[in-house]
């Protein structure tokens, strides 16, 4: 039966919050002493030392609770798009899963309808995503789309604005209407949105800078941006 690690404590305590079912889990004795709740979880819980953990997870960086559960269940992207007001962050290029992750823990935060990635040359939910996100990966639909801008161009209309982060864009984010159903398109880090998918955008917003920097990180723009879309909402 095939499962997926998750790893964390925060990580381990969602994904036993979610839906998914989780098969096994692992504690370490200092874990279990740093965190009570480990002792009441609905699956029988057992007791491993450090480095039982750390080869199964092959990273040290697992606080000393692991789980294995069923496969991630990935969302239907159309279905996120239909939703009344959507709030979508739509990611292109983007492949370090700590940002994936970052951009996931914001869109909980924001209150976001959900996530969508390209099918290619993106990141995918792993356990280092999930690692990344504290678990908000188990409350917020993920969705993996063939082609982001066909997806985008078959969405949008009055009910979907689609907007462009690009930081050379005259309206800024403080200008921009984001407070009706809009789909948030960012770039990786230096490179940007790939032509066709910026294309495929109604317009685009830019978030002002006041140093000496041409950028911000991608999961910093995402969070910036959605808690702005939060705002003129009223949230």
């Amino acid at each position: 039966m095939t499962s997926e690690l998750v790893y964390g404590r925060r990580p381990v305590r969602e994904v036993l919050r979610g839906p998914r079912e989780v098969r096994e889990l692992w504690a370490t004795e200092r874990a279990l002493r740093a965190e009570p709740w480990l002792r009441d979880a609905p699956v029988r819980l057992q007791r491993k030392p450090e480095r039982d953990l750390s080869a199964e997870a092959g990273t040290a960086d697992h606080q000393g609770v692991l789980a294995r559960v069923e496969p991630y269940r990935y969302g239907d992207a159309y279905e996120l798009a239909r939703a009344e007001a959507p709030l979508l962050a739509c990611l292109d290029s983007v492949t370090d899963p700590r940002n994936l992750g970052a951009v996931i823990r914001s869109a909980d935060g924001a209150g976001a309808t959900g996530v969508v990635v390209p099918e290619h040359r993106a990141a995918r939910v792993t356990p280092a995503v999930c690692r990344a996100s504290a678990g908000a990966v188990e409350h917020v639909p993920v969705a993996v789309v063939k082609n982001l801008a066909r997806y985008l161009g078959e969405v949008k209309g009055q009910q979907l604005w689609v907007w462009a982060a690009d930081g050379g864009a005259e309206k800024t984010m403080w200008q921009a209407d984001l407070s009706g159903g809009i789909a948030l398109v960012l770039g990786a880090e230096g490179k940007g949105l790939r032509p066709l998918v910026r294309r495929a955008c109604d317009d685009a917003v830019a978030i002002p800078l006041s140093g000496q920097v041409e950028s911000l990180n991608v999961s910093v723009a995402a969070a910036l941006l959605l808690y702005e879309a939060r705002r003129q909402r009223g949230g």
